[in-house]
């Protein structure tokens, strides 16, 4: 059996000098990512679909994968969809909403998270959007609510400040004031373990293509079973039925597992890379990745920390921190920095005016020293 580090060596063979910190961004593949995506292309010049129950076996077993990585209750739980924008938008479009409702946000949120709710003013929909501080993001959430607030929504990690925020204390405020708590985890799964039950959540939705290590065009989307048939159903089609094989049907009713959000054939070359992509994570382990992912961003911060003219945004709270350090450098003109950083092979992101480093758990500390290297004789 191949240790840890055999692993990693092996399946990330990525380009030299490159130095990848944007898995924030769009993440590399595993080698056995690439592989799972050759293969699925070889089995469809070969066969075409004469095997197609090995397509559906994939399927399965990729919701099972989903299943167990943030502990849902059953795989009935899980829908896969496009985009973590295409399920916050079946949760913001699908919910029976009443003139006077409100849904409370941070200000901070990428657009895919206040964007479907803002659109829901048509309905007579307010969305409150609060400015979340480090100590006190939960408390400036709950305090924004009131008996008018039909649903929080909130991402797990702030995409450019890297704030992680206590899931569970916001899933409990919303299960004792009866609020829809909404999560999208995209910055956190597979890089932060994530129990929708433990945080009790009633939506939860994640992209492949960050943390994950998987391709674009697939996101895992969580649905709790108590909540599934408040939200109305606005995309139909014969995948979403309690019958999906029986063609000639004259009448129809809407599965009640996840998959009635899923009205047509899934994208299956997504989901051969996304379930070898989990695999991955199923033979490192979930703890293994959090330790050495915060291994490499309590360095890089400490590094960055040492040098005078650079701010940190991220804060420094181990119970904050993500994958994501953000950071500013005084005296520069941050959008020229990473341009110099890019051309360097620095790969990594300019957010909300900061510099965002997001390493993963194989990124080698030489290589975060080399990153560094760059950085400072370029400031």
């Amino acid at each position: 059996m191949m240790s840890k580090d055999n692993i990693i060596q092996s399946e990330f063979p990525q380009a030299e000098g490159l130095i990848y910190l944007n898995h924030a961004g769009v993440a590399p593949w595993p080698a056995r990512t690439r592989d799972a995506v050759v293969e699925f292309a070889r089995e469809n010049v070969v066969y075409g679909a004469s095997r197609y129950y090995l397509f559906i076996e994939k399927e399965n077993r990729l919701r099972r994968q989903a299943k167990d990585l943030i502990n849902a209750p059953s795989v009935d739980d899980i829908a896969l969809l496009k985009n973590t924008s295409e399920a916050l938008s079946v949760v913001a479009a699908g919910i029976r909403w009443n003139r006077g409702d409100n849904v409370v946000t941070s200000a901070e949120e990428f657009p895919s998270n206040w964007i479907p709710w803002d659109a829901q003013k048509i309905h007579g929909v307010t969305l409150k959007k609060v400015h979340i501080r480090e100590r006190s993001s939960e408390q400036a959430l709950i305090e924004a609510c009131d008996n008018r607030t039909r649903l929080l929504s909130v991402s797990s990690v702030q995409f450019s400040s890297g704030i992680r925020l206590d899931l569970q204390l916001l899933g409990d405020f919303c299960r004792t004031n009866n609020i829809l708590f909404c999560v999208d985890a995209i910055q956190s799964i597979g890089a932060h373990d994530i129990d929708v039950q433990k945080i009790q959540a009633d939506f939860v939705m994640a992209d492949a293509h960050k943390w994950m290590l998987g391709p674009e065009g697939i996101a895992l989307f969580y649905c709790n079973e108590a909540v599934r048939d408040e939200l109305n159903l606005y995309q139909h089609g014969w995948h979403m039925t309690t019958t999906p094989d029986d063609f000639d049907i004259r009448s129809w009713q809407p599965t009640k597992t996840a998959r009635r959000f899923e009205p047509g054939s899934n994208n299956l070359l997504g989901v051969h890379a996304l379930s070898a992509s989990l695999g991955l994570i199923e033979d490192l382990g979930m703890r293994y990745i959090e330790r050495e992912l915060e291994a490499r961003v309590s360095y890089l911060m400490e590094r960055l920390a040492e040098h005078d003219r650079i701010r940190l945004i991220t804060p420094g709270d181990s119970d904050r921190r993500s994958g994501i350090v953000a950071f500013q450098v005084t005296g520069s003109e941050q959008q020229e920095l990473h341009k110099r950083l890019m051309e360097n092979q620095v790969i990594c992101a300019l957010r909300g005016g900061a510099i965002r480093f997001s390493p993963h758990y194989y990124i080698s500390m030489d290589k975060i020293d080399k990153s560094l290297d760059i950085l400072t004789s370029t400031i």
